[in-house]
């Protein structure tokens, strides 16, 4: 990414200097795919198949079988299980490169991804693809997905059990994509993903792990949080640095 396309985006983040952590993360290179680097990280397809089953084991303990990606996104759009799906639009099921090595995934749809069927595309999905954007990372080269598919009426804090029925669909998406690396983005999707009552200022600036793989998970204040607190972007943006810095360390690369 070039210079100037990367103040544009940190000014969309509300980041006016450029700060500077590690010698590492003085150049903003955009992190390859697993399409783009297939050639040389290509996987068989049975340790892909092994792959998905351990993080099925630990993620999915209730032995529900993994459906692929058509049958999933069919299974969610005719949901019913909990009472949300009475007051929805439409569900929303995820977005982005089913090749991806990053996973975004935040709370839950609003308003407007409950009306368009995509997350992340009101204004804090638009701060969030400056975010991304200023780290190196096209929007169309991550997957973005949320903890429950449906709209909690007033956009109100997900409750336990909705997040119980929602809970298996996201699981079959993360086997399904394998990500080399989670970005939690708000305290929902943070303590929801890692099961846990930490705060999620005590969450953050550490390398958490999911599943039986330990796939590395990087926890973020949600934009809709950094839209009201304008105050604390300059936190995210550390926090994207620090993702990206994990990224980078990971083996294969």
């Amino acid at each position: 990414m070039g210079s100037a396309r990367q103040k544009a985006c940190l000014a969309a983040m509300g980041v006016d200097v450029w700060v500077r952590r590690t010698p590492e993360v003085d150049s903003v290179t955009p992190p390859r795919t697993r399409r783009e680097s297939a050639a040389s990280e290509a996987k068989p397809p049975e340790a892909a198949a092994a792959a998905a089953a351990d993080v099925q084991a630990i993620a999915a303990p209730s032995a529900t079988p993994l459906l692929d990606w058509e049958t999933l996104a069919a299974r969610v759009a005719a949901c019913t299980t909990c009472e949300l799906h009475q007051g929805r639009t439409q569900t929303v099921f995820g977005t982005g490169n089913r090749g991806a090595d990053w996973l975004i995934i935040g709370e839950a749809p609003g308003a407007e991804e409950d009306k368009r069927g995509e997350p992340f595309v009101g204004r804090a999905g638009q701060l969030l693809t400056s975010m991304l954007g200023a780290l190196g990372l096209p929007r169309p080269q991550v997957y973005i997905a949320n903890i429950l598919k449906c709209r909690p009426p007033s956009n109100r804090d997900p409750k336990p059990e909705e997040v119980a029925c929602c809970e298996q669909y996201l699981f079959n998406q993360i086997a399904l994509l394998n990500p080399r690396i989670i970005l939690a983005v708000g305290r929902i999707a943070a303590q929801n993903l890692l099961k846990t009552q930490t705060p999620i200022g005590k969450l953050r600036g550490h390398r958490h792990a999911f599943g039986i793989q330990e796939i590395p998970v990087v926890v973020t204040y949600h934009p809709a949080y950094l839209l009201r607190s304008p105050g604390e972007k300059r936190k995210a943006w550390e926090d994207l640095l620090f993702a990206r810095q994990v990224f980078e360390s990971l083996p294969g690369r």
